[in-house]
Parts: C-alpha cells; structure tokens; sequence
C-alpha cells in the first residue's frame, strides 16, 4: 500500500513537473514572439512601448485581483525599475525596425552576461567570466558586417545592447525587492511607472505617428495581454515545479524561438553570420546562467 501510494506521488510530481515545462517553454516563446509586434505594429518604438505596459499593468493587476495577490505600494525604487524597464523595451524595439528581429534577439541576449559583469564589479572576475564575454563579444562581432553608423545591423545591434544591459541592470535591482514583495507586484508597478514615464515622451515627440490604427490597438492588445501578461505568469508559475538554473537555461532559448517565429511568419531567414553569432550569444547566455540564477527576473 505504501509503495503504490508512493509512485503514485512520484507519478504526479513528474506529471506536475512535465506541465512546468511546458508552461515555462511556452513563456519564452511567447517572451521571443514579442520582438515580432515590432514588425507588425506601425507606430514609433516608444509609443509601443507605452502600449504594451499600459495593457500589461492592466493585465496583471487583473490576474492579482482574481488570484487575491496583495500587489503593495509604489514606491521610488519600483519607480527608477520603471524608467528603466522603459528604455530597455523602447531600445528593444528599435533595434527591432533598425535591424530585424534576429539580430535584436541576439542583442538582447546577451544580458545574462552583464548580469555576471555587474555582480563582479565588486570583486575581480575569474577565468570563466572573462571566457563568457569573450565568447559573446565574438557572437557579437561575427553579427555586423561591418563597424559603421550608416550600417542597419550595426546601429541596431547598438540598440539591442541598450536593452540588454538596462535589462541586467534591472535585473539586478530587481533581486533586492523580490525578498520582500511578490513577482507580480513588482511586475505590475514597474510597467505603470514605466507607461508614466513614457506618456509625456510620447504625447511631446511623436505627436500623430503614436496615434495608433484600429488594427495597432488589437496588436497592442494581444502584446500586452499574451505576450507580456500570460507570459509573466506562465514563467513565474513555472518558477513553482522547476529550478532557477533549468528557467534560466530554457529562457537562454528565447532568441531561438523568436527567430524561428520570424522565419515562420515574417519571412526573416537568418544569414550565415547571424548562425554563427546566434551560437556563440547562446553559448555564453547558456554558460553565463550556470553563474547566476536568472530565471526568476524575467522580462515583467
């Protein structure tokens, strides 16, 4: 009797676990589909952003009320994580235009690797750190054709590290607050202070190319909704039945899945260098992840 209870215990944990999985690829598959609204939603970069946040914070404060999450209070520390997160998705999406979506992917992917950078600064790094960015700088070199301003790739890659060193920063910031309040909390006030932010931007300096089309709004709804609220609360669900070293390898994929999302739908096949770039980013975002438990501070 015992030894039928207990597989029937290890059956549901592996039943439960197996859900998990499923749940958090699906997360960053989702995480990667977001960079290709930027193709698809004909307004400037910040005005997208705003978008995305205002139906986000939306979202999750929706999801917290049905779940009967406490979100707390605003405060300046969620308010700097707003501005923040600000920038990193406005630069997102303007490598996004600027260069397509696998190469703003690839950016972006490297941030695992300022997440080491940062929580080194303190103290000298050791041998595996240096290797990590080294391996990514070379993915990084292997991406642009060619080291000029006037370059598409180049002038988006720039962009797309913006997003990934803002994302690390914020990433870092984030490990202090997640002691004391809880994932969605955080998710939901950053993505309000971060719509506040951009609202006096965007109503100043885009004027009447951030009014957005009938079709626009419906992207913007599905952005917001899918891409950033289901899939903030798949991964942090996920957060329940797996580790944090296996959420922030799975999560490493994310530019994979959203290349092969822009190969699908877009039509954007990646050339030979970005292969081999896109490899060597994986790599060092893969070896990076062993040194630092990224999982739990994803894009929220």
């Amino acid at each position: 009797m015992i030894d039928e209870a207990s597989r029937f215990d290890d059956l549901a944990a592996r039943r439960h676990r197996a859900s998990a999985l499923v749940a958090l690829h699906t997360a960053v598959a989702l995480f990667g589909f977001a960079a290709l609204f930027g193709q698809w939603i004909a307004l400037p970069a910040t005005a997208i952003v705003l978008g995305r946040t205002t139906t986000a914070a939306a979202t999750l404060a929706i999801v917290a009320r049905i779940r009967g999450q406490r979100i707390g209070h605003g405060d300046r520390r969620l308010a700097a994580n707003g501005a923040i997160l600000a920038l990193h998705w406005a630069s997102f999406f303007a490598a996004v235009k600027t260069a397509g979506v696998a190469i703003a992917l690839l950016g972006y992917a490297v941030f695992p690797v300022f997440v080491l950078l940062l929580e080194r600064a303190h103290r000298p790094g050791g041998i595996r750190e240096w290797m990590t960015a080294l391996l990514a700088t070379a993915g990084l070199v292997a991406l642009v054709p060619e080291l000029s301003w006037t370059n598409d790739a180049t002038r988006g890659l720039a962009w797309a590290l913006v997003s990934a060193f803002t994302f690390a920063w914020l990433t870092v910031r984030n490990r202090a607050l997640v002691a004391t309040r809880s994932a969605t909390g955080i998710a939901l006030w950053q993505n309000l202070f971060a719509a506040a932010c951009l609202l006096p931007w965007v109503l100043a300096v885009a004027g009447r190319a951030a009014w957005p089309t009938p079709k626009d709004v419906v992207l913007l709804l599905v952005l917001g909704t899918l891409c950033t609220g289901l899939s903030h609360t798949l991964f942090i669900a996920s957060m329940r039945r797996v580790s944090a070293h296996t959420a922030s390898v799975v999560a490493a994929l994310e530019p994979v899945y959203g290349i092969a999302l822009a190969a699908l739908l877009l039509g954007e096949r990646p050339g030979s260098r970005t292969i081999v770039g896109g490899v060597l980013i994986v790599a060092a975002a893969l070896n990076a992840s062993r040194r630092t438990d990224i999982g739990d501070a994803r894009r929220v």
